[in-house]
């Protein structure tokens, strides 16, 4: 029998138009006031963590329910619409006094994504939204975007807390994922690195950006980076050594016992626990402790056969990393399909129109896939 998961969280309706023209050095030369910018179709698909991740799950065979809230309007209908295709609708809850929450997201080629977001239904989810019965036998639970849910970071994020002991209490391994806050907002205004201290002794595995950790865990680091180098891609200009593993360190020390820190293009670095420290994850996972401990490294990404859109490319690479363990894969096999898993995604302009299967992405990287 499949282990059972449980993927929780941030759900929206993502409105892509598609910018067909040349690449653009800057967005002030796409998007000027006053003037007409043609573009082409609209792709429309869910986005969020909860649909991202936990329908790329199902698509790479996990046995998931997906738990996430949405308002009682059209969006919402368009949302169940898409997530009833995948059998994926059952654990969504239809809240008559909210919107759906909905992202208008400007891929133009050439340049970073900007997203236009409206919160909605998932500012109100909370701890007790997530049903005893889903995580009474799920081997995990994987919870995603508290920074962008208003109950789950207010109070100094003694919501996301009381989920996150919830989840271990009722024996499932639990993994977390962010996302990148505006700082003028009232997210962004926060003190995350107390709300994480406070959250990550029950977080098992723990799977940011580089760019959220920086911005919680070293903001002074951040806001140096951005302003010497306002034109570029955060990921271009960090280094591994100097940011990226003293960034993973100081997620195990606040508790975390697996990191998984998403670096963008060049790849993803991987941190590990000790022996002792991963006993503590609920045996339901299965995980081969001994092939699990003291691991450390970096996973370069693979070369897409051409990039369409990054929209979920980090969602998708989580998915294929949880599917991984889920199944018993050693740690360098789920960074490899994570990785993989990423590159595929940009392939497409959607989450998840590009997945490949583990076999099929076994067969292409046999058959000479590049990398980063």
């Amino acid at each position: 029998m499949r282990k059972k998961a449980v993927v929780a969280g941030n759900i929206c309706l993502d409105i892509t138009p598609g910018f067909n023209g040349q690449k653009a050095g800057k967005i002030q030369d796409v998007l000027k006031p006053g003037s007409l910018v043609n573009v082409g179709g609209a792709d429309i698909h869910t986005g969020g963590a909860a649909a991202n991740t936990g329908l790329a799950m199902k698509i790479l065979g996990a046995d998931v329910t997906i738990v996430a809230k949405t308002g009682d309007d059209e969006f919402g209908g368009m949302i169940r619409s898409i997530t009833d295709r995948y059998d994926a609708s059952s654990g969504l809850i239809r809240s008559s006094g909210d919107s759906t929450s909905y992202s208008v997201v400007l891929a133009v080629p050439g340049i970073d994504r900007i997203f236009l977001h409206n919160t909605g239904a998932n500012d109100s989810l909370g701890a007790d939204d997530i049903p005893d019965e889903v995580l009474a036998d799920a081997a995990l639970m994987h919870f995603g975007y508290p920074p962008l849910m208003k109950r789950m970071y207010e109070n100094g994020g003694e919501e996301l807390v009381k989920l996150m002991q919830k989840a271990k209490a009722a024996g499932a391994a639990t993994s977390l994922d962010m996302a990148m806050v505006d700082p003028g907002t009232e997210a962004g205004r926060l003190d995350w690195a107390d709300i994480l201290s406070r959250t990550m002794p029950y977080v098992d595995i723990f799977v940011p950006s580089v760019e959220e950790i920086m911005f919680m865990l070293d903001r002074g680091e951040y806001d140096r980076l951005r302003a010497e180098n306002p034109d570029k891609d955060l990921t271009e200009v960090i280094d591994i050594e100097e940011h990226v593993r003293p960034l993973a360190g100081k997620c195990m020390d606040m508790g975390a016992k697996i990191v998984l820190i998403k670096c963008g293009a060049p790849g993803m670095y991987y941190q590990t626990a000790g022996a002792d420290e991963l006993a503590t994850i609920s045996p339901r996972l299965g995980m081969d402790i001994t092939a699990w401990e003291d691991r450390q490294g970096f996973e370069r990404s693979f070369s897409p056969s051409k990039i369409v859109s990054g929209t979920g490319a980090g969602d998708t690479s989580i998915a294929a990393f949880l599917t991984s363990m889920l199944s018993g894969k050693s740690v360098e096999e789920c960074v490899k399909y994570a990785a993989a898993t990423g590159a595929c995604c940009v392939e497409a302009c959607d989450a998840l129109s590009g997945l490949m299967s583990f076999e099929e992405i076994d067969d292409r990287i046999s058959s000479g896939w590049n990398r980063n």
